[in-house]
């Protein structure tokens, strides 16, 4: 297991749409272990994607479940995801480990619904709310090439300097 680099912005590799996972093996298996440990090596992470790593291949996990009195799914890896249902709209606020000295309001989806695949390549279908939603449609927009920073509320207005972790 290792904890590996993770890319910030401006790193152009970061506006690449990632590719679709062919082959479920050991050695994916095995990168997501370390795409996990990568998440929870951070302070305050709830969720990663492939491309944050440089892997340009259409891997998210999320995990709110530190988060209280939150509905969840647990820890969540998700393969090949597809959004299938949005619901509602809320603004809220977005950091991200690739955006280390700013945070950001941005409307998402208050329900989804989406299919995926596991880390076996065994289907998956979700229905989420409220902030698990909105961390998953996060992470989904990493395999576009999307940050939290092109879908700011205001550019003016809605982007902040983070808090410093101790």
């Amino acid at each position: 297991m290792a904890v590996l680099p993770v890319l910030v912005f401006p790193d152009e590799r970061l506006k690449q749409p990632a590719q679709p996972v062919g082959h479920f093996d050991h050695a994916l298996r095995d990168f997501i272990t370390d795409l996990e440990q990568t998440m929870r090596a951070g302070p305050g992470g709830v969720g990663i994607a492939a491309p944050q790593v440089g892997c340009q291949q259409r891997i998210v996990i999320v995990d709110v479940s530190s988060k209280p009195k939150l509905v969840h799914h647990g820890c969540l890896i998700l393969i090949n995801p597809e959004i299938t249902y949005r619901d509602g709209s809320v603004m809220g606020r977005e950091g991200c480990m690739s955006v280390p000295d700013f945070t950001g309001n941005v409307m998402r989806a208050q329900n989804i619904k989406l299919c995926a695949l596991d880390a076996r390549g065994a289907k998956l279908e979700l229905a989420c709310t409220g902030y698990e939603a909105r961390a998953i449609q996060h992470e989904l927009d990493h395999l576009d090439g999307l940050l939290f920073l092109d879908r700011l509320v205001s550019r003016r207005t809605d982007l902040f300097p983070r808090k410093k972790y101790q």
